[in-house]
């Protein structure tokens, strides 16, 4: 595989940078009066990546700055899209007026079918999905999928007959898997470095920017008391796909993409653009090019639509499918695929009301959003490995305390009757419940955008999001299948699963995770290089900072 252009051109940028002094040094050896004038010394993951940063200052509050804003924004509206189906049929189902056209009651096989093939369909959609966001740009691939998922608006809202129903649910998952390749794979190739961590996050925080208007909307149109209480909501589905088709054509592609398909003079104004304050003689700017020109390949797997070779048969792409596999996994399958089933888990804790369920649902996604972007301003400054590692165990202990209080409710029930148990151990249950939720959400949904996409290289980013998405979808279609005929079965009993599972988890966090905080998305290739790349990924490098911020001298790497 040929890297991108000569060995002559990857020493110039373009014809304004070529005369451009070299980057600035960071003297290795200084003393003396510079470390008289040293403010402080600092760890980072990458010195000159941290040097580039400091020297290029980008204005978070220039016009430049506030488009990328708005591109970020989009991408955030396609993940509102694939929340606001998360929260809208919870509520749905808990409808009289829906029950009174498709009698299928909140557990058992046709429920399972309902939810479930909304995945299915974003199995099946995946792959194609890739192929568009490779072939055509992330823009066009967030403006298909919306396109999908007004097609499938319109079969499930003028649905009378449970088949047509389910048909829409499963065009409303092709349309949402094409949307959810291309917009994260977009947001994170925009961010400048030290921004990514908060853009990836921020997209991924777009599950409850849908998931809380589908509560409130339902919560509403449920007193219509009619078929317009759940074809509303189903229609306003297609709210957020039709702002993103429109805005997308006002949009930058995303440099990366350019890039990869040989546009680069179009990827570097980019850069100089939004990364470098206009100077296209930007620290920061040489370093990205200079990566990207060694990292990125022309003759990339992103040319062969069917070649998923390099993610599985290579040392490097093990490693990066490793952590695509478990954020895939451990963020579907953690206890947090209940939330599909919550107006049920409320009716089994007391409460019975549908205005009280569907107000309860409302609550529970607003304190996990407080949770999800409490996380996201702090994702470009916390470590990933330590946050993994111990929010998996606390959501292990919460599943835990609930579980056990469920018990004791079911135990007084067998005793006394149902609904006949102690309302303190019925709260109890809803407030462990409700806190496994926000520490969930602080844990995993801003790192379910960020870690894949920063552990997977620009050519095979598309085609392994699809891959975490076909992953994702197959354990969320064992959630959404599965949950309601266990609850309906065992009830409580299926939550003590997740409390051992959460605790394995915690454990392959652990031994498994590359902590990929701190470095550009290329460096991370030197990496996956390693013969461990957990090791590398926890060496670093100390700098000394001067009073003004500026970085005077570094240190060796270090673990």
């Amino acid at each position: 595989m040929s890297s991108h252009g000569s060995t002559d051109e990857k020493h110039a940028i373009s014809t304004t940078v070529e005369k451009a002094p070299a980057a600035p040094e960071i003297n290795l050896t200084s003393a003396g009066k510079k470390a008289k004038k040293a403010k402080k010394e600092k760890v980072v993951h990458n010195a000159e990546l941290y040097a580039a940063v400091q020297e290029a200052n980008i204005n978070p509050y220039s016009k430049e700055s506030f488009k990328l804003y708005l591109s970020v924004f989009v991408a955030f509206c396609c993940a509102c899209a694939n929340g606001y189906d998360g929260s809208l049929m919870t509520s749905i189902i808990a409808m009289k007026s829906y029950q009174a056209v498709f009698p299928v009651g909140d557990t058992g096989p046709t429920v399972s079918a309902i939810f479930s093939l909304y995945t299915v369909g974003a199995m099946v959609g995946a792959p194609f999905a890739a192929v568009l966001s490779d072939r055509y740009g992330r823009r066009i691939g967030m403006f298909c999928g919306g396109v999908v998922i007004n097609l499938g608006m319109i079969v499930i809202s003028t649905a009378m007959t449970t088949p047509q129903f389910i048909i829409g649910r499963f065009i409303l998952g092709l349309g949402i898997a094409v949307m959810t390749v291309a917009a994260p794979a977009y947001a994170i190739e925009i961010a400048p470095p030290h921004w990514r961590g908060r853009f990836a996050g921020f997209y991924n925080c777009g599950w409850f920017g849908g998931a809380i208007p589908a509560a409130i909307v339902t919560f509403g149109t449920n007193y219509m008391g009619n078929n317009w209480s759940w074809r509303v909501p189903l229609i306003l589905q297609s709210a957020a796909c039709v702002f993103v088709m429109g805005a997308v054509w006002f949009l930058d592609e995303s440099p990366r993409f350019l890039m990869a398909n040989g546009r680069e003079e179009e990827a570097i104004a980019f850069l100089v653009k939004y990364h470098g304050n206009k100077d296209p003689n930007s620290a920061l700017v040489r370093l990205e090019v200079e990566e990207m020109r060694e990292g990125i390949k022309l003759d990339g797997i992103d040319k062969v639509w069917w070649d998923y070779r390099p993610l599985f048969l290579t040392h490097n792409g093990r490693w990066r499918m490793a952590q695509v596999l478990m954020i895939s996994i451990f963020g579907q399958f953690s206890g947090n695929g209940l939330g599909y089933f919550n107006t049920t888990i409320f009716r089994k804790l007391g409460v019975t009301e549908v205005p009280q369920q569907l107000g309860y649902n409302i609550l529970n996604q607003g304190i996990s959003a407080i949770g999800a972007l409490t996380a996201v301003t702090l994702t470009d400054k916390m470590p990933r490995r330590k946050v993994l590692i111990i929010g998996t165990t606390l959501c292990s202990f919460a599943l835990a305390a609930n579980s056990g209080l469920s018990a004791v409710i079911a135990n007084q029930e067998a005793e006394r009757g149902e609904g006949n148990f102690d309302l303190n151990y019925g709260k109890g249950a809803l407030a462990s419940y409700f806190l496994f939720n926000v520490i969930f959400s602080f844990t995993y949904t801003p790192l379910q955008g960020v870690i894949p996409t920063e552990a997977l290289e620009t050519t095979m980013r598309a085609k392994g999001l699809a891959a975490s998405g076909f992953i994702v979808n197959a354990v969320s279609f064992i959630n959404q299948f599965a949950t309601p005929i266990a609850l309906g079965n065992i009830g409580y009993k299926y939550i003590f699963v997740f409390v051992g599972w959460d605790l394995f988890e915690a454990l392959m966090w652990y031994l498994f995770c590359v902590e990929s905080q701190g470095r550009t998305l290329e460096q991370l290739n030197w990496v996956y290089d390693q013969p461990s790349p957990v090791k590398a990924s926890m060496r670093v490098d100390k700098v000394v900072l001067a009073d003004d911020g500026t970085v005077v001298e570094t240190a060796e790497r270090g673990v």
